[in-house]
């Protein structure tokens, strides 16, 4: 590659060569790398514009007098520098953000030399941040002495140190229950899995069972126009909640309703409650459409002085954010999909999405209603759930990103790159890559803006919530960019500012009191491990994957401490399916292998084998499964006694929390999602179903002996919170 392009790619934070799962390097085309550069408005087509770009690049912070935002940590020695005209004088202070004493701050003996920008000459001082500074969004401010007196101010973020985990974890682990919320339904379901289901769920396991947690998919908001898309990590918005996830039974107002729309919400109700006994796929529209219907006949009962000041004081925290995603909600209830919108609506702070903000203000109002009722409904999840004596509580999961023509692609356009999409390049389990069809964040418009849009998101979701899971955590560190019209593999990644990212998290995480578990499977540095680590971040572990530079099984005292380790994952079957070979069956079915299918199969024949005979070495398994003559054997019923076998290898690991798969512990066999799919497999539809493909449901728990077996191997390892 040009070294100029290359040097220009590095300024950018753009990779020109990377290595892949299996440590093999590839180099980057400069084809993809121009296209990633367009995306950032960085034009590097012809050498004359990559001399351009180099040369703007060199001055970009030079124009300015403050950065957008300076991220630091707490009790580390730092400074912040300021630009002026040369020889002009400044001073520099901090603003706290809970508007105490202004801190004045020392110049730092420090020269840098001057430069030229735009036919003028500016120098930098630099200033020494004091080490004590409290953790919080302050105010950095500067007086500039010159031939005028000029003032500016901007963001200084300082994050903690290290997140620290709830107390009790620091004393013994904790374990919970991974589910996927809307395939665990009640008989009061309205055929999906809701959030009273979660409380219902939460207050057995951690009353009932002793568990820490329950860790739940993602619970972003999809469209509200059917078809409503399956995939949790596709969602329009990743800060606002699904109203499919909402009881409405459970809404104060439900209670006044008039006689007839009592009647007419209890048939609503009876249309969709017997989908909760089939096991057929899931139906969101169907059950969106009944609940749509239920939500806006009690959102017209008119609100009590009292909670209608508390609906108001709702929309006034939430702000422009929830403003923009209850009007772009209504907008797609007008307008349909937002390729067909008109096109002066592409701009949300146009003159014409301005007039329909008054023109759909009851749309606009139903949609704000309808947050309203999660954010209710959530805080009673996370309350019942600490009242059952959960040291966690409900632990949410953040997608890695959003739909490209969802609300926040609308709403924050200007902080996400165009004609991009996020995926991942070719690996052992996906061996054609992965497109996932989500605009990333750019990093310079993110920083632009103070990392504001990223705080916000966070804060929402973790309001109600007692920890978070951050999908693809890498992503915090680089994201792989794929331009439009490239195949997965013709990507490249792109950096993004970790330390600001991770220490925001971190920042937001403190206030709300939640564990952060970074998902960090695939092709992740041990040095991003290590960052994550020292910043409080517990990785993810997963059995399948925990494995030596030999292929063979993690010994179960190797595996990490700092993190949650579970046996499966919701990317493959559940393990009883795993271990019947069904990933490899549905991959082959799919047409999504590389290798042949009986290579495939003779694979994870293998990877049986090995498991098997670590288990049998650890004394968990009777010897007959893992024979070194005859090899792997698995009779028909053997599969519930694997499955035992494997958590109790978990439960010996030291991982500080561990999680069962609700399918798991059900016996389920169905594949929740089969990565590298759309259309092809129903991704996100299955219900909870039992060995024999029968409906668990929420009331079928307590007598489910498996489940029950499960928990107490799991609760029987060192220092775990044990059954009452």
């Amino acid at each position: 590659m040009n070294i100029d392009l290359a040097e220009l790619a590095a300024a950018h934070g753009v990779a020109t060569e990377f290595w892949d799962q299996a440590g093999q390097h590839h180099d980057v085309s400069e084809e993809t790398v121009v296209a990633v550069l367009a995306a950032l408005d960085v034009e590097a087509g012809t050498a004359e514009q990559v001399a351009a770009a180099k040369a703007e690049h060199l001055l970009r912070d030079w124009r300015r007098t403050l950065a957008p935002v300076y991220v630091r940590r707490e009790d580390e020695e730092s400074t912040a520098w300021v630009h002026v005209p040369h020889g002009a004088g400044v001073r520099m202070w901090v603003d706290l953000e809970d508007g105490g004493a202004r801190i004045d701050l020392s110049q730092v003996d420090r020269w840098v030399d001057p430069v030229e920008v735009d036919g003028a000459m500016v120098g930098e001082a630099t200033f020494a941040l004091p080490n004590d500074l409290p953790t919080g969004w302050h105010r950095l401010g500067v007086e500039i002495t010159a031939a005028a007196a000029e003032q500016a101010s901007t963001s200084l973020v300082i994050t903690p140190h290290h997140l620290e985990l709830p107390e009790r974890l620091t004393r013994s682990r904790g374990w919970g229950f991974a589910a996927q919320l809307y395939s665990v339904r009640s008989h009061q379901s309205w055929g999906l899995g809701d959030l009273s289901d979660l409380s219902e769920l939460a207050q057995w396991s951690g009353r009932d069972l002793g568990a820490d947690f329950v860790l739940v998919n993602p619970l972003h908001a999809a469209s509200p126009v059917p078809p409503m898309a399956p995939s949790p990590y596709l969602p329009v918005t990743r800060r606002f909640a699904n109203p499919i996830y909402l009881r409405v039974e459970a809404i104060p107002e439900f209670a006044q309703l008039a006689d007839l729309d009592r009647v007419e919400c209890d048939s609503l109700a009876g249309s969709v409650r017997p989908m909760n006994a089939s096991p057929e796929l899931l139906d969101r529209d169907r059950v969106w459409a009944a609940k749509r219907r239920a939500l806006e006949l009690v959102h017209r009962v008119p609100l009590t002085s009292e909670r209608s000041a508390a609906y108001e004081a709702f929309r006034e925290r939430e702000g422009e954010g929830l403003a923009d995603f209850a009007l772009w909600c209504a907008l797609a209830d007008t307008y349909g999909q937002p390729a067909s919108w008109p096109i002066d609506l592409a701009d949300p702070h146009g003159a014409a999405a301005s007039l329909a903000r008054e023109t759909l203000a009851g749309l606009v109002d139903f949609h704000t209603w309808c947050q309203w009722a999660l954010d209710a409904q959530l805080a009673a999840a996370q309350a019942a759930a600490r009242e059952s004596g959960m040291s966690i509580g409900i632990m949410h999961d953040l997608a890695v990103g959003v739909h490209p023509e969802g609300a926040d692609s609308w709403a924050l356009r200007d902080v996400l790159a165009r004609g991009i999409a996020v995926g991942a390049p070719p690996d052992m389990y996906n061996q054609i890559g992965q497109d996932w069809s989500q605009p990333p964040w750019r990093p310079d418009s993110l920083a632009e803006q103070g990392f504001v849009p990223y705080r916000d998101m966070l804060r929402t979701v973790l309001r109600h919530s007692g920890g978070i899971r951050v999908d693809h955590v890498l992503g915090l560190f680089r994201l792989w960019w794929i331009p439009r019209g490239m195949s997965s593999g013709q990507g490249t990644y792109v950096r993004y500012d970790h330390d600001a990212l991770v220490g925001i998290l971190a920042l937001e995480a403190q206030r709300a009191g939640a564990v952060v578990i970074g998902e960090d499977l695939g092709t992740v540095e041990s040095w991003v491990q290590d960052v994550l680590r020292d910043r409080g971040v517990l990785g993810t572990s997963i059995l399948w994957f925990e494995n030596e530079a030999d292929g063979t099984p993690r010994a179960p005292e190797h595996w990490r401490e700092l993190a949650l380790a579970s046996v499966t994952t919701h990317d493959l079957p559940p393990t009883a399916g795993y271990l019947e070979g069904e990933h490899v069956r549905l991959r082959h079915e799919l047409g999504l292998l590389a290798t042949s299918y009986d290579d495939e199969l003779a694979g994870h024949r293998r990877t049986l084998e090995a498991w098997t005979g670590a288990l049998a070495a650890a004394g968990l398994l009777a010897d007959e499964h893992a024979d070194a003559d005859t090899g792997y054997t698995m009779g028909a019923g053997d599969v519930d006694g694997i499955v035992e076998a494997l958590h109790r290898y978990l439960a010996m690991t030291p991982a500080r929390l561990l999680a069962i798969s609700l399918a798991d512990a059900v016996g389920d066999r169905r594949a929740q999602n089969q990565p590298g799919t759309d259309q092809e497999y129903p991704n996100w539809r299955v219900p909870l179903t039992d060995a024999a493909g029968r409906v668990v449901l929420l009331e079928d728990l307590p007598g489910i002996e498996l489940l029950n077996r499960l928990v107490s191997h799991i609760a029987s390892g060192s220092n775990v919170r044990s059954p009452s």
